[in-house]
């Protein structure tokens, strides 16, 4: 199955780039199994050479990041983000317990800083977001959200990280494959510890079913279809008011 994912991607991602005009892509890379899976893809559709890979650390470089982007075989950039980060909290007044603005903002930093790249290179940027996440919407808005293009949007996080799944199939370092998922928003921050359940729980709900796992509690499916629907307007441009300017 996953010979034909990957071919298939690989050569849908190389569509996209000469649809678009563009010249190859840029991604933003964490040390996480997504990222890894998504820049993989990305050199296997159009060559390690048309792959920017962009570590943009905040509080901390981060190790794992840089083994994605030599594992890879691309050149990378190390960008460092906390001054910008640090000015505009001065700017903005805003306040060090709001944990969600913050790391909200610091996604929105890195989508701003890809973007500047991209547009220097004729890039796309790369998207690194999964199914699972983007149907409950744990993903920032116009931050992480914010990219050209989603080559594992259809794929669920369980698809990607099991041990049959894409990222073995893709033969992702162990370590990678092994760390908690995590956006990186604040330090100690995991996915499952902030969605409050663990991503086989979540798939089970979005898909109704999950083959060699046992239904979730009750709280969990209410909770991730409740998570679903509050997040509907991430996944659509903001509406339009349209006037009938001839009434």
């Amino acid at each position: 199955m996953w010979d034909r994912f990957i071919a298939a991607c690989s050569t849908w991602l190389w569509k996209q780039m000469k649809d678009a005009g563009a010249e190859g892509y840029v991604v933003g890379i964490s040390g996480g199994i997504d990222s890894a899976v998504a820049a993989k893809l990305a050199v296997m559709g159009v060559g390690k050479e048309r792959v920017l890979c962009v570590l943009l650390p905040i509080g901390r470089e981060d190790e794992l990041a840089q083994k994605v982007a030599s594992w890879l075989g691309t050149e990378y950039e190390v960008i460092p983000l906390d001054r910008p980060y640090e000015v505009m909290l001065d700017e903005l007044g805003c306040r060090a317990d709001k944990k969600i603005a913050l790391g909200n903002l610091k996604a929105r930093l890195r989508m701003a800083s890809l973007y500047f790249i991209a547009n220097e290179l004729n890039y796309l940027v790369l998207g690194t977001g999964n199914r699972t996440e983007l149907e409950i919407g744990y993903f920032t808005k116009y931050g992480d959200g914010g990219v050209d293009v989603e080559p594992l949007g259809s794929t669920y996080k369980s698809n990607i990280t099991g041990n049959w799944g894409l990222a073995k199939a893709l033969k992702v370092p162990e370590e990678i494959i092994a760390r908690p998922p995590s956006a990186g928003l604040w330090e100690g921050q995991t996915d499952e510890e902030e969605i409050g359940f663990i991503y086989q729980d979540v798939d089970w709900v979005l898909e109704d079913r999950w083959p060699d796992h046992d239904p979730p509690s009750p709280e969990a499916m209410i909770r991730v279809r409740q998570m679903r629907l509050g997040s509907e307007h991430k996944r659509h441009m903001p509406p339009i008011f349209e006037f009938d300017w001839e009434g």
